[in-house]
Order: structure tokens, then sequence, then C-alpha cells
């Protein structure tokens, strides 16, 4: 099973941008599809954005979409999420999540929270209006 800790927390003011990390241990991620999700308290986690397993093909909300970009370094075995932009609205806990794949389907993202069995423990973002 992978591990997944998440890093880049961070205050900042509306219109800043912010890079959160997401370091696996345990397997590598070139053999996973990744997605970053985010959930405040009391609420459903939020699909934010996904990478495929061969890092080709990507998927974002549309509350991100433009602003937001998702990569993969396999070397690194890390996933990143690169925040342009930032809203007071994108405050959240993000969180990072792992699906393992096959070469049927390393082409493929993943956008529901429940096609995810591992996760992180999440990382805070707050954005200051």
């Amino acid at each position: 099973q992978v591990q997944l800790v998440e890093s880049g927390a961070g205050l900042v003011q509306a219109g800043d941008s912010l890079r959160l990390s997401c370091a696996a241990s345990g397997r590598t991620i070139s053999t996973y599809a990744m997605g970053w999700f985010r959930q405040a308290p009391g609420k459903e986690r939020e699909f934010v954005a996904a990478i495929s397993q061969s890092g080709g093909n990507t998927g974002y909300s549309d509350s991100v979409k433009g602003r937001f970009t998702i990569s993969k370094d396999n070397a690194e075995n890390t996933v990143y999420l690169l925040m342009n932009g930032l809203k007071p609205e994108d405050t959240d806990v993000y969180l990072c999540a792992a699906r393992s794949g096959s070469a049927y389907t390393r082409t493929l993202y993943y956008t529901s929270p429940t096609a995810y069995p591992s996760w992180g423990r999440g990382t805070q973002v707050t954005v200051s209006s």
C-alpha cells in the first residue's frame, strides 16, 4: 500500500500562488493514478484535479480550471498541485489520493473520491481576501 504525505500548507492573500506536494512512499507512483481533493469541516470531499497513471491525461473541476495545474514527477515519487490566482473560496484542507493502475487503465484519471483507496492526511490552505 502506498503512503501519502502532503505539504505546502500556507496562509496567502487572494491572487497569490501556492504549490502543494504529495510525497509517496512504499510504492512508485508511476503505477498509480493520482488526485487532489479538498474538504471543509462537515462537508464531503470535493474533486479538484486528477492525473492518469501515464501522466498524459489530466482533469480539473470547473472551479479551478485554468488556475490550478496537477503534475507528476515519477523520479521524485511526488505529485504537485500548482495553484495560481487563489481565491478566498479555495480555503480548505487539501488531500492527495492514489489509485493503483494497470496497463489497461494507464490513461485514465478519476474524479470521484470513492475511486481512491489511499489517502494522505491533508494540508491546510487559507486564502485571505
